[in-house]
């Protein structure tokens, strides 16, 4: 569809964007309990790093500024929280090897998430990211 072909750096900006906010959210729940508390007491550190990357990243991420840097970063977190927590354990079920199904270990969002990440590492952040912004200028100087 040719006529889409145009769209494509500003639909890549809409990607980066929206996939961007979701994973602050979770940053959010971790490090600030909102919009909700993860987990009640205290974070165990690995959750507690896990907060500020997606926090940190997903804000960078959002402004699409060091787009490819906190792209590979982020991928890299989620592949671990996938295959090192999903498949594993799962969420919400009993512990122990569960599936590698993204539906049956409720990893759908981190397999996504990690992949989505990984094109963004490679693509950049498209048309309406800071990064092209500069880009923009340095070539137009």
């Amino acid at each position: 569809m040719q006529f889409l072909d145009h769209w494509s750096p500003r639909l890549l900006s809409v990607l980066r964007i929206v996939t961007a906010v979701c994973f602050m959210e979770h940053g959010a729940m971790k490090l600030l309990h909102f919009p909700a508390p993860m987990m009640p007491g205290p974070l165990p550190p690995l959750l507690t790093f896990a907060g500020v990357i997606e926090l940190l990243g997903g804000a960078l991420l959002l402004l699409g500024l060091f787009t490819k840097i906190a792209a590979f970063v982020s991928s890299g977190q989620m592949a671990i929280a996938y295959f090192g927590f999903h498949v594993l354990h799962g969420l919400g079920n009993a512990p122990g090897p569960v599936s590698f199904d993204p539906v049956v270990n409720h990893g759908t969002e981190a397999a996504l998430e990690s992949v989505i990440f990984l094109y963004l590492a490679s693509a950049g952040g498209g048309a309406w990211a800071v990064d092209a912004i500069i880009q923009r200028r340095r070539g137009a100087a």
